[in-house]
Order: structure tokens, then C-alpha cells, then sequence
């Protein structure tokens, strides 16, 4: 379905119009004439018509929301990097070489995790265990959600 501005003689007319295919061919249906076009822009009965129909589309519910300021807060995080050195870590034996060395120590946190950070964080950008953890913030890494700033001290120590 559609809209459009239909004119005859000097006047313009807003239709509510569907396209349907009848043997082989497409035909317009027209379901409603709304009103005049000029009448219905000046009297704001479009903008009051178009809002209404906005509560049955989830995805302009969801701008209409967000232009009123009502809309949820959400959160961007990055994932390629990790997941292109996670491959890389993990089929490289890093990974499991950094678990097998550490499962003897007992650290009550992922020392492999807390590495493999530190090591991304020195790759994409230049910068110092707390800048890691902060940068961490804005990236989705696997693992290491629970870490602070103390484990990456401790695992780079």
C-alpha cells in the first residue's frame, strides 16, 4: 500500500492506494480518498492521520520515540578485531598454552583472558594497562567482562 496525490482538473486528491496482480497484471486498487490535499496538509488532519497509524509500525514507533526523546539508551560495541585475533590466539596455541602455565598458579581470575586484552588494546592502539581497560568499555571481548584494572597489573606483571 501507498500513498499518492491524484489530480483532476485543478485539485489534487491524497489516495490510499494497493497494487494487486490480476492475470498477469498488476491493477491499483483505491482503498480511500483522504480528503483534498491542500485541506488536509493546511488543517494538519494529515500529520494528525500519519501519527495515528505510527502505533502499528514497531519501526516508526521506535523513531517517532527516539525524535520525542523517549527512546532507551543503547550501547555500540566493537567486535571484529576481537574475533579476527581470537581466531588467531586461540589456533595459534597461545591460548591454551597461557591456560596450561596458569592452572598450576590458581589466580582466582583469567590470567589468559586479561592478556589476550592487554595484547588486542596494544594492537589496534598504543596505550598502557588502564587505557586497555578502558578501551575495553567501547569493544565486546569474550571473557573478559569481569576483569579490572588490578588483574591486567597483575597479568602483565
Amino acid at each position: 500500500m501507498f500513498s499518492r496525490a491524484k489530480r483532476t482538473e485543478n485539485r489534487e486528491y491524497l489516495q490510499i492506494v494497493h497494487n494487486r496482480r490480476e492475470q498477469g497484471k498488476v491493477r491499483q486498487e483505491i482503498i480511500a480518498t483522504v480528503g483534498r490535499l491542500d485541506v488536509v496538509k493546511e488543517t494538519g488532519a494529515l500529520d494528525g492521520m500519519l501519527r495515528s497509524g505510527v502505533k502499528f509500525s514497531e519501526k516508526l514507533a521506535l523513531l517517532d520515540a527516539h525524535k520525542n526523546g523517549e527512546s532507551m539508551a543503547t550501547e555500540e560495541r566493537r567486535t571484529g578485531l576481537s574475533l579476527i585475533l581470537g581466531r588467531l590466539w586461540k589456533e595459534s596455541g597461545i591460548q591454551a598454552t597461557i591456560e596450561e602455565v596458569c592452572t598450576r598458579r590458581k589466580f582466582r581470575f583469567s590470567i589468559e583472558r586479561a592478556l589476550y586484552l592487554t595484547v588486542l588494546h596494544r594492537l589496534s592502539v598504543s596505550g598502557s594497562d588502564r587505557a586497555a581497560e578502558k578501551w575495553r568499555e567501547g569493544h565486546r571481548i569474550e571473557g573478559a567482562e569481569g576483569l579490572e584494572l588490578h588483574h591486567l597489573y597483575r597479568a602483565m606483571g
